[in-house]
């Protein structure tokens, strides 16, 4: 019998890859039983804590970090930062323009507040046509002036102003209290007639 030889090495290749493709056939498939999983009940969900100093963040983009807390102005709505111009339509008092600065604020204006009515008729002074950029608390403060006093009702979202009083201090324009004594009489004067 002859001998088989191949020369090639790519020849002795193939055979050996025929010879690993017969033995492979020859056996068959064989399967395995895999048990089944088994089904465990999910845990009860329990609230995690949070430890402390920890600030959850998401990415916004490659470089930025958003935290996931609300920011102090959503907290306290007087510190939300206004920009405001005056519209030229809006009759120029200082009671439409605090109603105006107030508008998306979330506060509305105490309207039938006896004592600050008179504050809410005083015309608009120029310097307050625009206002900002600072925040309501400022803004309020400053279109009501240095003689009135802010209060907030945070239940029901109301801001009203209240007339500052000091003690001791008296204003020019308070009524200066009548003399104890009568005062004297006075002398009637009598101009000469001057003929022509």
């Amino acid at each position: 019998m002859p001998s088989l030889r191949l020369r090639h090495p790519a020849r002795r290749l193939a055979l050996v890859a025929a010879g690993l493709l017969a033995i492979v056939l020859a056996t068959g498939c064989t399967t395995t039983a895999i048990a089944p999983a088994t089904i465990e009940p999910e845990p009860e969900a329990r609230p995690q804590t949070m430890p402390d100093g920890w600030v959850p963040v998401a990415r916004y983009g490659r470089y930025t970090l958003v935290e996931l807390a609300p920011g102090a102005a959503q907290r306290d709505l007087l510190l939300q930062v206004i920009d405001v111009s005056m519209p030229a339509t809006l009759p120029a008092t200082v009671g439409n323009a605090l109603r105006y600065v107030l508008l998306r604020s979330g506060y509305r204006l105490c309207e039938h507040d006896t004592q600050a009515g008179a504050l809410y008729q005083f015309p608009l002074p120029a310097a307050h046509l625009h206002l900002g950029p600072l925040t309501l608390r400022e803004a309020l403060l400053t279109l009501a002036g240095s003689a009135w006093d802010l209060k907030i009702d945070d239940t029901a979202r109301r801001v009203c102003f209240a007339r500052r009083v000091d003690d001791g201090d008296l204003s020019p324009f308070d009524p200066v209290p009548a003399p104890a004594e009568p005062a004297a009489t006075a002398i009637p004067l009598s101009w000469p007639e001057v003929s022509p």
